[in-house]
């Protein structure tokens, strides 16, 4: 079949199977040197999710740690105690929270995600014809660029469903099948 019939096939199957499509994305894929400059701004946004992530943990815990500082004892000391653990708690949460972001990026700045891949492994960007998959950091889906992004922690059910995958290769996601167009 020739690659225009091959295109417009795969948009009627996408329509009639009620998936969105970016028209752009199917359209202009990336090329060369577009691959490793895009995921390296990509790199970029991750790591200054994670920062953003931190910075937001760390306020919460100062908050937390003030309005137990500001309590002041009454009569009900009951209700004074438990109003220092319910804050001490939320600290407590909040350290967990940034303890785990530390983690995540410490993981983020250990991977070699500029190198050039055959397979799907940590570090790859792995696009579909509607998604990419960067496997390096498990922090959800996202628009960036005008693509559909999902940030995958290698350790995901998904990540590992793709590990050692090659182009041209299908898997399931979201309940339906999807082929690797690119890894990059």
């Amino acid at each position: 079949m020739c690659p225009v019939f091959q295109f417009l096939y795969g948009i009627i199957v996408s329509v009639r199977q009620n998936k969105l499509i970016n028209i752009q994305q199917i359209m202009n894929p990336l090329k060369g040197n577009e691959k490793t400059e895009f995921k390296k701004r990509l790199l970029q946004h991750a790591v200054g999710l994670i920062e953003q992530r931190m910075s937001a943990a760390a306020h919460a815990m100062e908050a937390a740690q003030a309005a137990s500082n500001a309590e002041e004892k009454s009569s009900a000391g009951d209700k004074y105690e438990t109003s220092r653990a319910m804050n001490h708690l939320e600290k407590e949460m909040h350290s967990r929270q940034l303890e785990a972001n530390r983690k995540e990026l410490a993981a983020l700045y250990s991977i070699d995600c500029l190198g050039s891949y055959e397979s799907v492994t940590t570090g790859c960007i792995v696009q579909t014809g509607e998604y990419f998959f960067f496997i390096a950091a498990g922090l959800g889906k996202l628009s960036f660029e005008e693509k559909n992004i999902y940030l995958l922690s290698p350790y995901a059910p998904v990540a590992r469903q793709l590990n050692g995958k090659k182009k041209g290769d299908s898997f399931t996601f979201n309940k339906m099948e999807s082929k690797i167009a690119d890894i990059f």
